[in-house]
Parts: C-alpha cells; sequence; structure tokens
C-alpha cells in the first residue's frame, strides 16, 4: 500500500517533453479565444519550474496526503515526498527514456517511461506525462480535449483521456498566471494538488 502512494503521487509531475500544441481543442465558457491563444502560447515557452505544495488521493479503498517538491529543467525532473506517506523518503529523477524511483528502505525501480513504471509496479493506466501539462493550466498535446474558459481566459476545467480537471485559483508569479489549487477526477481516482509556492523560469536559451 506504501509503494502505491509513493509511486501514484511522484508520477503527479512527470515529464512528456516539450512537443507543440495540439490543434483538436473545442472551447467553453465567458473567456476570449484570442486571449485564450495568447495565454497558452506564453504558457507553453515555460519549460523550466520549483513547486512546493500538498497532494491528496483518494481512491475507492485507499486515501492520503503528503508534500510535494517539483523542480523541472526542460527535459529533466526531480520530485521529492514527504510526509505521512512518503515517510520522508521518496525521489523520482529522469528524463525521457529513463525513469527511477527511490524510496528508502523500499528499493530502486526503473523504467523507460513514467506510463511503464506505474504499470509496472501497480498495473495502472494512467496518463501521467499529461500532468507536465495540466499542472500548467494547459491541455496536453496529441489528443482531444474539452475546455471551459474563465472570465480571465484561463483554464477552469479541462476534459481529456477519460479525465476531469478543475481549476480552483491561479497565482501570478514572475508575468506567467499559473494553477495553485487543482483537481483531478478518474474513473476510481481523485487527486488534489495545491501549489503553495510557484517558481517558474524561462530556459528556451539553454536548448
Amino acid at each position: 500500500m506504501f509503494l502505491r502512494y509513493v509511486i501514484t503521487f511522484s508520477l503527479i509531475a512527470l515529464l512528456a517533453g516539450c512537443a507543440g500544441l495540439g490543434p483538436r481543442e473545442a472551447l467553453e465558457g465567458h473567456g476570449n479565444p484570442q486571449q485564450w491563444r495568447a495565454h497558452k502560447a506564453h504558457l507553453t515557452q515555460l519549460d523550466g519550474w520549483q513547486i512546493s505544495g500538498k497532494v491528496g488521493i483518494r481512491a475507492p479503498k485507499d486515501s492520503g496526503s503528503g508534500t510535494l517538491f517539483w523542480l523541472q529543467r526542460q527535459d529533466y525532473y526531480d520530485i521529492r515526498l514527504s510526509g505521512p506517506l512518503g515517510r520522508g523518503a521518496a525521489r523520482l529523477t529522469g528524463r525521457p527514456g529513463q525513469v527511477v524511483l527511490e524510496v528508502a528502505n523500499q528499493g530502486r525501480y526503473e523504467a523507460p517511461t513514467p506510463e511503464a513504471l506505474l504499470e509496472e509496479q501497480l498495473g495502472w493506466n494512467l496518463p501521467v506525462s499529461h500532468l507536465v501539462w495540466w499542472v500548467r493550466g494547459l491541455p496536453a498535446p496529441g489528443s482531444k480535449s474539452k475546455l471551459t474558459l474563465d472570465g480571465e481566459s484561463r483554464l477552469a476545467h479541462l476534459e481529456q483521456d477519460d479525465w476531469s480537471v478543475e481549476y480552483l485559483s491561479y497565482t501570478e508569479q514572475n508575468g506567467y498566471w499559473l494553477p495553485e489549487r487543482i483537481k483531478l477526477h478518474g474513473r476510481d481516482l481523485d487527486v488534489t494538488l495545491v501549489v503553495k509556492d510557484w517558481q517558474p523560469r524561462l530556459l528556451g536559451a539553454l536548448k
């Protein structure tokens, strides 16, 4: 059970790479489509950040919470979990092609993709690579999405690949409006992410 929590919480922050935006978006809500496109283009350039926050999970038989630290540097990520579920000792690092999960007193696990690691350890099939987009308030490219915009032309609600994502609040940091509180609803899993500290960085010059 403990390992299930660790893997699930760690995989909330995985990288899918800086791919282009997909055109298959259905827009709803009161926002301005032109302002949304400008907002989306601005956020898509963001390829580095540091996040500190809390994450909670609710499943039919399980629930719990922990604290999350997430460092993103283009295609590299370093995610650390502590608190009751992580027991102070979970770390996920990787880049495309190699993902490593280390759990103190539990072991070290590797896989070529975050999806493969989740499938191998838990037998779950979740679109974990979408979360690098969803956490920025963007739909993931490559599949159809239904978007509801708020009055500021930001995402209020997203439906994609059988997941529902609610954006409850935003914060402004360094000229970027970024999600502060997110709720994700899947078939048998609900995840809540509360970001206490956003430190966005634009690293495109390093590519």
